[in-house]
Parts: structure tokens; C-alpha cells; sequence
């Protein structure tokens, strides 16, 4: 049984987005260096990506990956990065898509964001033992 999408949006749609932010990582002051140090084939990065939001939002079933384990385990993704992220992402989604399929997708990436966010700051992987609170 396949599920409706989340919200109304393309495979294309979403591939566009992926290309467009990430054009834009490269060139940020805080994000591209993270990036650059792990990513070294950006098209097969960015296909990657593009099938986890296919995923999430389309119900595509073919991305295989643990988005928490690779942020926990890069060693120097910290919890403030995510603001950067976030803002970088909401500002391609508004400059990519319709208002209300840009509002859809944001609300759902600062979902996963404050995930990643708390995963990041619990494994110790920012600051060294994990808080325990």
C-alpha cells in the first residue's frame, strides 16, 4: 500500500530543492567547510538526500540510511549548525516552491532538525561527554 505524499510536491520538485541548497552550502561560511570535509562527490551526495526527502514526504521507499548515526558520527557537526541549516533551507524552499509547500516542508525539516539537533548534542560528539539531563 503506498501512502499519500505529506503535502503536494514532485519528485522533481524535491530534486530541485536538493540542487539549489546545496549550491548554496558550498558557498556558506559555516556549512561549506563541514560539508567539504565529508562530502566528496556532491552529485551522489545530493541524489542521496533528495531520495531521504522523497522518503519522508512521498513515502518513496528508496532511501536506506540513519540520518542521526552519520551526524553523530562526522565528529564535527555541531548543535548550532543546524540553525544555519535550517535558515539556508527555509530560504531555498521559499525562493523554490509555492508558499504553502514550502511552509509544509519546513515545519516537517525543523521537525527532523530539532532531532538531529538533540542527537548531535546527546552523543557528546559537539562538546565531548554526552549531556545528561
Amino acid at each position: 500500500m503506498t501512502m499519500p505524499p505529506r503535502f503536494p510536491l514532485t519528485a522533481a520538485q524535491i530534486d530541485r530543492v536538493v540542487t539549489v541548497f546545496y549550491a548554496a552550502v558550498r558557498r556558506h561560511e559555516v556549512l561549506g567547510p563541514v560539508f567539504a570535509a565529508h562530502v566528496t562527490d556532491w552529485p551522489a551526495h545530493e541524489a542521496r538526500i533528495a531520495s531521504f526527502w522523497r522518503n519522508a514526504i512521498l513515502g518513496d521507499r528508496s532511501y536506506d540510511g540513519n540520518p542521526m548515526q552519520v551526524h553523530r558520527a562526522a565528529g564535527d557537526v555541531r548543535p548550532e549548525h543546524f540553525e544555519h541549516w535550517l535558515a539556508l533551507f527555509d530560504a531555498t524552499l521559499i525562493r523554490t516552491l509555492p508558499p504553502d509547500t514550502a511552509r509544509s516542508w519546513s515545519a516537517l525539516a525543523h521537525r527532523i532538525g530539532a532531532g538531529l539537533r538533540m542527537g548531535v548534542r546527546a552523543s557528546g560528539a559537539a562538546d565531548g561527554p554526552p549531556l545528561l539531563r
